[in-house]
């Protein structure tokens, strides 16, 4: 039983380029937990001080931002997709 977890290309340098990661089901930091284990570094890049998402840090879950849901609570499933997606700032 697997999630999948969609990298962006700035944070692939510390999956070792891998687009694609997988971890357990449970919730949407337990992923973030999962992934820091498997690739240190990655956390504080998506996490604040306060354990927040990063407001420039965008989550989803099978396309539903998890700030409409329950954040870092919200519930991963077997064959779920989280997509990890950096906000671009532009003008």
């Amino acid at each position: 039983m697997s999630v999948k977890v969609r990298i962006p290309t700035p944070l692939r340098k510390l999956t070792h380029d891998l687009n694609l990661v997988e971890v357990s089901p449970g919730t949407v930091a337990g992923a973030i937990t999962e992934l820091q284990a498997q690739f240190p570094g990655i956390a504080e890049r998506l996490i604040d001080e306060a354990g927040e998402v990063r407001r420039f840090v965008n989550v989803y879950v099978n396309e539903e931002d998890i700030r409409f849901l329950d954040n870092q609570a919200t519930p991963i499933k077997d064959g779920d997709e989280i997509s990890i997606i950096p906000a671009i700032a532009g003008g």
